[in-house]
C-alpha cells in the first residue's frame, strides 16, 4: 500500500525557527523613518510590537531562534501537520510529477496563521501587554489571533475588512465565540478610517486600511501593542514551523521537491513552508524552484515596482523596502480576501530582487477551478487563497506532463474554504469574474509613494 499521510511524532517537532536573513547574501533593507529617513532600531519599532518581535525582526546574524517552551506547548495541540501526497490529484491530471501538499488546514482556526499569533501573543504577555490589536482580511489571521488572545489571556480588538467581512460573516463569530471585539474596516471609530471614508465613503476597505485603524488604536491605548499576520520578518520567521517539518517528513517519503510553491499575500505561508528549503539552494548547492502564487488582481511581485512605501494606507508605519503597487492602491473584491495586499514582505521582496524565487499572476476564475479539482480528488475544499497555489502546481504538473519530468512539486494548503461557500456558491452558480488592474491604474498609486 502506497504511503499517503507523513506526521512527526510531537518528540521530532522543532524547537527552533529559521531565520533566513542569517544566510541572505545580500540582506534585506532596513526599515525607515517617514520623515527622518534613517533606519529604525528596535526601540524604535518596540512602541508598536512586542519588543522580542522587534528583536527577531532586525536580526540579521542568528540562523536558529529558540521557540519558546510555553509556544512549544501550545504547538503540540496541533502539530505536526500532515504532509500528504496528492494521489488523487496526479491522476486526475495524469501527470508523471509527484504533487505534495502540507496540510495546514488542520490547524485550529483553520489556517496556517496560528503559528505566529501563538508566539506575537506569547511575547505580548511576556512583556506585560494587557490589549493587542490587528488587522485581518479574509479572517483567518484575525481569528487566529482572537484564540492565541484568549489562549494567553489578553483582550483583543480586530479591523476586518469590510468587503471581507461582510463576504465571510461566520469569521467574525469566530473571533467575538473567542471574545474578541470586531470592527469593519474603514470605520468611523479611528481618524484614519474616518479619513478614508470622507475621501471615499463606498470604500470596500483593503489590509492597508484595516492596519491603519489598528495602528492608530494601538499607539493610542494605553498597555496595548499592534500584532500582525504577514509582511513582516518575524512573522515569517515564526512560520518557518512549516517548512521544517516539511523537510522531515520529505526525508520519510524519500523524496526532495524540486518546485515549492504557496499563495502570496504578504508573504507568510510563502516563507513558511519555502525558507527552511530555501537555505539549502544558498548554503548546500540545491536547485529548487520556488514560485508564489498571487492574484492577477493584486501583482505585485510581476507588476509591482521595489521602492520604500508604506505598509498601510494612513501613512502609520514606517517606510518598508518592498515590491508594491502603492499604499493607496484599491484592490478588487475577490474572494482570497488574505492575498488583497499592495505589498509584498521585506525579505520577500528581497530575493525576488535577488532572483532566488519568482511570482505567477493567477486569475480568480482559475484559482477556483483549481480548488475545486482538489475539493474532489483530495477531499478536501480548499480557501481561496490557498487554491492559487493548487493552481501554480497544477500549472507546474502540467509541464511535466508535456516534458515528461517526474518532478516533485510540494505546495501549501494554508488552509481551508469551509467558511468560503458562499464564494464557491458564486463560483458554480456562474457568478464569479476575472479582475485585471490596469498599467495606468498602478502608474496612478505609485506615483502617491513619497520619494
Amino acid at each position: 500500500m502506497k504511503q499517503k499521510r507523513f506526521i512527526l511524532q510531537e518528540s521530532e517537532l522543532p524547537t527552533s525557527w529559521y531565520n533566513i536573513q542569517a544566510d541572505m547574501p545580500i540582506k534585506p533593507m532596513p526599515p525607515i523613518h517617514p520623515a527622518t529617513k534613517q533606519p529604525l532600531g528596535v526601540d524604535d519599532l518596540a512602541h508598536i510590537f512586542p519588543r522580542e518581535c522587534c528583536v527577531q525582526e532586525l536580526d540579521t546574524e542568528h540562523r536558529f531562534i529558540p521557540i519558546p517552551d510555553e509556544v512549544i506547548e501550545k504547538y503540540r495541540f496541533y502539530r505536526s501537520t500532515p504532509l500528504v501526497r496528492a494521489y488523487g490529484l496526479e491522476e486526475a491530471l495524469q501527470t508523471p510529477a509527484h504533487i505534495y501538499f502540507k496540510n495546514e488546514s488542520v490547524n485550529p482556526l483553520g489556517s496556517h496563521k496560528i503559528n505566529s499569533a501563538l508566539a506575537q501573543c506569547y511575547y505580548a504577555k511576556q512583556e506585560g501587554t494587557t490589549n493587542v490589536t490587528t488587522e485581518t482580511g479574509a479572517g483567518q489571521w484575525g481569528a487566529a489571533l482572537a484564540y492565541a488572545a484568549s489562549v494567553f489571556g489578553l483582550e483583543a480588538a480586530v479591523y476586518q475588512v469590510k468587503i471581507s467581512m461582510q463576504q465571510k460573516p461566520y469569521r467574525s463569530s469566530i473571533m467575538r465565540t473567542f471574545g474578541a471585539a470586531v470592527t469593519g474596516s474603514p470605520s468611523m471609530s479611528t481618524r484614519a478610517g474616518k479619513d478614508i471614508i470622507t475621501r471615499d465613503p463606498h470604500h470596500p476597505g483593503s489590509l492597508g486600511t484595516a492596519i491603519s485603524e489598528a495602528v492608530e488604536l494601538a499607539t493610542t491605548t494605553p498597555n496595548c501593542k499592534y500584532t500582525l499576520g504577514s509582511v513582516l520578518n518575524h512573522v515569517g520567521l515564526h512560520q518557518t514551523i512549516i517548512g521544517l517539518e516539511a523537510e522531515k517528513q520529505m526525508e520519510m517519503a524519500g523524496e526532495y521537491p524540486d518546485v515549492v510553491i504557496a499563495c502570496f499575500g504578504g508573504g507568510s505561508n510563502f516563507g513558511g513552508i519555502a525558507f527552511p528549503f530555501m537555505r539549502h539552494n544558498l548554503k548546500d548547492g540545491k536547485q529548487t524552484e520556488f514560485i508564489a502564487a498571487e492574484p492577477e488582481s493584486c501583482p505585485k511581485l510581476t507588476r509591482g515596482e521595489f521602492r520604500y512605501d508604506f505598509g498601510d494606507e494612513a501613512g502609520y508605519t514606517p517606510l518598508l523596502p518592498m515590491f508594491t503597487l502603492g499604499h493607496s492602491f484599491k484592490p478588487a473584491n475577490i474572494h482570497a480576501g488574505g492575498l488583497r495586499y499592495h505589498g509584498a514582505g521585506v525579505i520577500i521582496s528581497q530575493l525576488i530582487k535577488d532572483g532566488l524565487m519568482h511570482g505567477v499572476d493567477i486569475p480568480q476564475l482559475e484559482s477556483f477551478d483549481a480548488g475545486m479539482l482538489f475539493a474532489r480528488t483530495e477531499g478536501i475544499i480548499p480557501a481561496p487563497e490557498s487554491s492559487h497555489a493548487i493552481a501554480a502546481a497544477i500549472r507546474e504538473a502540467n509541464k511535466c506532463k508535456q516534458t515528461g519530468e517526474e518532478k516533485v512539486i510540494l505546495f501549501n494548503l494554508s488552509g481551508h474554504g469551509l467558511i468560503d461557500m458562499s464564494a464557491y456558491d458564486q463560483y458554480l452558480n456562474g457568478d464569479l469574474v476575472n479582475y485585471r488592474v490596469t498599467d495606468a491604474d498602478i502608474e496612478k498609486n505609485l506615483q502617491n509613494i513619497p520619494q
